[in-house]
């Protein structure tokens, strides 16, 4: 799949493909937490996953589902494709939102 590349103006990368990157809410990190860049096979902690990390949007920026068993969890400007049982990342979009 090869190396994701990083936000260009107001599109990101995905796939192979630039999508129009979009202005979400304020993102509040948990407590002790700033921003840090998630790679494909890292394990996020317990507490991403709150549902308030959850990001159900996926559809109107273009992308497809998540498989079963997967779902999206937004890290500030960036979005993470986990395993909802393992915690692994599998999937990970940078610089989705500003």
């Amino acid at each position: 799949m090869g190396q994701p590349l990083p936000p260009r103006g107001n599109q990101f990368w995905h796939r192979g493909h630039y999508y129009a990157r979009i202005h979400g809410p304020a993102y509040v990190y948990p407590h002790g937490w700033g921003y840090r860049r998630w790679w494909i096979g890292a394990r996020l902690p317990a507490i991403l996953f709150a549902p308030a990390y959850f990001y159900s949007g996926w559809a109107a920026l273009g992308l497809a589902p998540p498989p079963p068993g997967y779902g999206w969890v937004r890290y500030g400007p960036d979005l993470l494709e986990v395993n909802l049982t393992t915690g692994e990342v599998e999937d990970v979009i940078y610089g989705v939102f500003y």
